[in-house]
């Protein structure tokens, strides 16, 4: 036999091996497709399904309440609970009294490199109406700028000089970050002559008559914890970004915030622009910095303890929107992540709880943690962004008409309607959301593993390794698979953050 017949033969076999190679692998592909894939895109289809009647469920529910608290002046704010006017705003000042009819208030501005607005949250606090020997205001600084360190402290000696009670306090760390900053400033002497604590965050603004309008409720409902405000966006039209946040954000406060302060007394603290009862504060343990919503866990803790909260949607502190992708990518993950990572850390603490009652409970895990937080975000990702996506590849498989059109047009409409001037955006804001949600969904997860944070490429990788060590296994002998497995699991953990500290 010839050279060129030899290489001939060897090429003919070479081609014959392909053969036999894509016909193994196109018949174990036909078998996987029938009984694996096939069965989990329909399995995932009716789970999707499942969580968004489930989300729908809650969001109708909470609109109908918002609905009925509207027509209802008894179920308002003023009308469920006592509200009335100060002595001295009534024209019953006693002038023995005189400004002892007011209760001490302690007001707190954590802030951090705040170089454009530390001046307009400080003005507005010292602008508070309320008598100056009744109101300590702490500014909490915890800036590493040491130019606006010095900054912040010369507004507030400026302040002083005009017979305002402020105390700048600065930290030489960051124990804790926000949580840690106002954790330490409960502890100085003067703290224990106040009676309530207001929070404004440096981008927030409240208006001159806020403790006006939230301490008669502290002072005549001794089981309210919690006055809670609404945001009031003051740069929304600066551009599409902020336009889309605002329906959003406004949703969460026209629904979301008072369905809970109407039904159940609860809400997530937004951590600013609201007014805590000490007591109340000292008997949930006060601040932990264990996840990254610490407001959130504060008021969980208060809520097992038996307080009740109340959110007073007609007024308005005035606060600022991320206007970069950057700064909203950051605050979209520390709101879904910290909520999963504190229900996973406190799902027993609440069942346990016995001071709370077994509808608050069922709230508390079931509406306010697994429905809002958790479900919302892995389905909005999963069912728009992945199933329905790969079903285009699969003929067998049909998502039903109500879950693709129906149920995703009740949600968008029931999110736009607390932002009736952006209605003309809807569309828009489903596409935005949809690009959030991968970020939301990711957050949730890291959340609830308690992960340090997802890297894909090593999850792609330890993935792919995975497929290979089962094919080794399965229709291969030679045993690479003892080595590949374990490696797919290192790049697994690894991409998860399960390593370092």
């Amino acid at each position: 036999m010839t050279r060129w017949s030899t290489f001939h033969f060897r090429e003919e076999d070479a081609v014959a091996a392909a053969a036999v190679i894509y016909e193994k692998s196109r018949g174990t592909w036909q078998w996987t497709r029938a009984m694996v894939v096939l069965p989990a895109i329909k399995v995932m289809i009716w789970l999707c399904l499942a969580m968004s009647l489930m989300l729908v469920v809650e969001k109708l529910s909470m609109a109908v309440t918002v609905l009925c608290v509207k027509l209802y002046r008894p179920l308002r704010p003023h009308r469920v609970y006592r509200w009335e006017p100060l002595p001295a705003i009534a024209g019953d000042d006693d002038p023995e009294l005189g400004s002892y009819v007011y209760p001490a208030v302690l007001v707190q501005i954590p802030m951090f490199n705040e170089r454009e607005v530390y001046h307009l949250s400080i003005g507005a606090a010292c602008a508070l109406t309320w008598p100056s020997d009744r109101l300590i205001i702490q500014v909490l600084d915890d800036s590493t700028d040491k130019t606006i360190r010095d900054l912040v402290q010369a507004e507030c000696e400026r302040w002083t000089k005009k017979g305002v009670s402020i105390h700048y306090i600065s930290r030489d760390n960051r124990n804790g970050y926000k949580s840690g900053a106002l954790r330490e400033a409960m502890d100085f002497d003067y703290v224990k002559t106040c009676d309530f604590v207001a929070i404004f965050d440096a981008d927030h603004q409240p208006p001159s008559d806020f403790l006006m309008q939230t301490i008669p409720f502290l002072i005549h409902n001794p089981d309210l914890a919690l006055v809670q405000a609404r945001w009031k966006f003051v740069n929304a039209d600066e551009c599409l970004m902020t336009r889309i946040q605002e329906m959003s954000l406004n949703y969460h406060f026209v629904v979301e915030q008072e369905s809970g302060s109407s039904t159940i007394a609860f809400f997530g603290f937004n951590g600013t622009a609201g007014v805590w009862r000490i007591s109340a504060v000292d008997e949930a343990k006060g601040w932990k910095d264990r996840t990254t919503v610490e407001d959130m866990d504060l008021a969980v803790r208060a809520c097992l303890e038996g307080w009740k909260f109340v959110y007073v949607g007609d007024l308005n502190v005035r606060s600022e929107l991320p206007s970069t992708y950057k700064a909203y990518r950051y605050q979209q993950h520390r709101w879904a992540c910290g909520p999963a990572c504190l229900f996973r850390k406190m799902a027993s603490e609440i069942m346990r709880a016995k001071k709370a009652s077994i509808w608050r409970k069922l709230f508390l895990i079931y509406n306010f943690f697994f429905a809002r937080r958790i479900v919302s975000h892995i389905v909005t990702f999963f069912f728009y962004c992945v199933i329905i996506p790969l079903s285009v590849f699969f003929p067998e498989v049909k998502v039903p008409v109500w879950g693709v059109v129906l149920i995703p047009s009740i949600i968008t409409f029931l999110n736009a309607i607390g932002t009736p001037s952006s209605m003309h955006l809807m569309l828009i804001w489903i596409f935005f959301e949809n690009v959030m949600s991968l970020h939301r969904c990711k957050a949730v997860f890291i959340g609830l593993l308690e992960a340090g944070g997802f890297h894909f490429m090593e999850i792609g990788v330890g993935i792919w390794l995975l497929i290979c060590a089962w094919q080794d296994f399965k229709y291969r002998t030679e045993q690479y698979y003892i080595f590949i497995f374990p490696s797919s699991l290192a790049f697994i953990i690894m991409g998860c953050g399960y390593v370092g500290r």
